[in-house]
């Protein structure tokens, strides 16, 4: 266990932190999953720009990479544009 005031508060911030993350992370990756599960065009189109700006801010912030973001946006509009 660390011994000094300052590696105790950077362990606090750090779950801090992590907790926070984790859940924008998580809630992206459901949204992700509940896009890729819509079979009409419409429901689709609506949920591609939000969905998209939660993956810009996650990459933006460092949780994930911008490469990702990038990766799943692009399959998400190849997926709303399939749709018929």
């Amino acid at each position: 266990m660390a011994n000094h005031k300052s590696s105790l508060k950077r362990i606090r911030q750090t779950a801090t932190r992590k907790a926070h993350n984790h859940y924008y992370a998580k809630s992206a990756r459901t949204a992700v999953r509940d896009l890729r599960a819509t079979t009409e065009k419409a429901a689709a189109s609506a949920m591609l720009p939000k969905v998209a700006s939660m993956l810009d801010k996650l990459a933006k912030r460092n949780i994930i990479h911008r490469n990702k973001a990038a990766n799943l946006k692009s399959g998400l509009a190849m997926h709303v544009n399939k749709l018929a």
